[in-house]
């Protein structure tokens, strides 16, 4: 492959400084197991599974082999009264390892697909029982929910949502549990905060209960920081929820699929939601390919009129696309078959001891961790937000090492395929690169 680089001036990157980064390219050619090789040769670990979710590692021969096959035997199928056995089989696979209360799946192409697909699942399930007041819905601050007009109107970070005007109506946001006097430098969950979901009832008086239709949250706020819920509070949110009949959409786009350890991180906290978004990791970020996971009372609840009658006016044209469905079906058998989720569990440990002797490094406010995530917080450069991380991401790049910023937060989350020394790799390299910088 030519190291010549590309006319770089037509594509207009997402989330990207484009015009930094057309005067100082970084650019991948081509990428295996834990690394990605650069247009001129350089080899980079890869710290954050491409964006949350090369799970598995980048090009697994299984994966390959599978989206191959596909492509070769039914390249597209379209999902409006039709079907092709991959996706019927994908579907049982998730349902599989969901909780158990989750029976269906509905799928979508991204993460934000599948937020705006959940919202209207759960505006269109009250209004089929007759309660079709129930409106409103609830996010909170910090919240990442995608892109789409219903992701970031739940959704709670400002940068997503300055510039566009007036979002959906009827929607109010809990405020976020980050609280650097209390929580700073905990060792995975926090211990103090499960007051705070006690806002939520307060909310609920504000509006009427029973205009809610729905509560939505990631279990772990990870694009906003990776900020960890915590000791109690879902709970707490999933019984407030049960008090007045809302319904809890919980975002598992980047805690699905083993990042905390468990299959979900609704099985790590303990909390069922009803509605549950999936992405990322489901395929290990080969293809695009989200979805929808509901309780079967959801889906029965829909499940009326003739039976030939649509019975939920929504979908899209790659949904259930035959190389997502082979490529997330193969996923989900790399994941069982070579136990990566416990790969995961055992390498959790070795990240949180790891992450927290960054304490004490200059430039550094707190650290967080769960499973196989781990963030350092930055105190930033006045009146330069997120210009201290960004110097960070460069000299790890430059170092050898792909991290994530989110505004001065650095984020850190490894194929489950790392080692113990590839862990330690990452961190160390950030450690180095905090104290190159100014």
């Amino acid at each position: 492959m030519s190291n010549a680089l590309p006319n770089l001036e037509h594509y207009w990157m997402p989330f990207t400084g484009n015009r930094y980064f057309k005067k100082n390219p970084r650019m991948f050619k081509e990428a295996s197991g834990m690394h990605y090789t650069t247009y001129d040769d350089k080899t980079v670990m890869d710290g954050v599974s491409g964006l949350w979710c090369c799970n598995a590692g980048h090009c697994h021969p299984k994966i390959v082999e599978a989206i191959q096959k596909q492509a070769e035997t039914l390249d597209y199928a379209t999902a409006f009264q039709l079907g092709h056995p991959t996706i019927f089989a994908m579907a049982e696979k998730l349902v599989d390892m969901a909780p158990k209360e989750l029976t269906h799946a509905f799928f979508t192409n991204s993460g934000s697909e599948a937020v705006d697909t959940a919202l209207k699942i759960a505006l269109a399930y009250h209004r089929a029982r007759g309660e079709g007041h129930r409106t409103r819905l609830i996010g909170r601050e910090k919240g990442y929910h995608g892109v789409g007009f219903g992701g970031i109107s739940v959704g709670g970070m400002s940068p997503n949502r300055k510039m566009f005007g007036a979002m959906l109506p009827g929607v109010d946001h809990l405020k976020h549990t980050h609280n650097l006097e209390h929580n700073a430098y905990s060792v995975g969950q926090p211990k103090w905060g499960d007051h705070l979901a006690d806002q939520l009832t307060e909310i609920l008086m504000l509006h009427d209960p029973s205009t809610v239709a729905a509560v939505i949250m990631e279990p772990i706020a990870g694009s906003a920081g990776v900020y960890l819920p915590p000791v109690g509070y879902l709970n707490r949110i999933r019984e407030i929820c049960d008090e007045h009949g809302i319904l809890l959409i919980l975002d598992e786009v980047i805690t699905g699929f083993g990042r905390t350890g468990s299959n979900f991180g609704s099985d790590a906290f303990g909390v069922t939601p009803d509605i549950m978004t999936i992405a990322k990791g489901m395929t290990s970020g080969t293809v695009p390919m989200g979805g929808v996971l509901v309780k079967e009372e959801i889906y029965d609840t829909f499940m009326t009129g003739p039976e030939d009658a649509i019975e939920f006016f929504h979908g899209y044209t790659y949904s259930g696309h035959p190389l997502a469905a082979a490529a997330g079906l193969a996923t989900l058998k790399v994941y069982e078959e070579e136990g990566l989720f416990e790969n995961a569990r055992k390498l959790a440990p070795v990240l949180e001891e790891e992450i927290h002797q960054i304490k004490g490094t200059k430039h550094v406010i707190d650290i967080r961790n769960f499973g196989l995530l781990g963030a350092v917080e930055l105190n930033p450069i006045e009146g330069k937000p997120t210009a201290r991380a960004l110097s960070v991401f460069r000299e790890c790049y430059d170092r050898g090492v792909l991290i994530r910023t989110t505004g001065d937060t650095i984020a850190m989350c490894p194929p489950f395929i790392a080692t113990a020394d590839d862990i330690r790799k990452v961190v160390h390299t950030v450690k180095e690169s905090l104290e190159a910088i100014e």
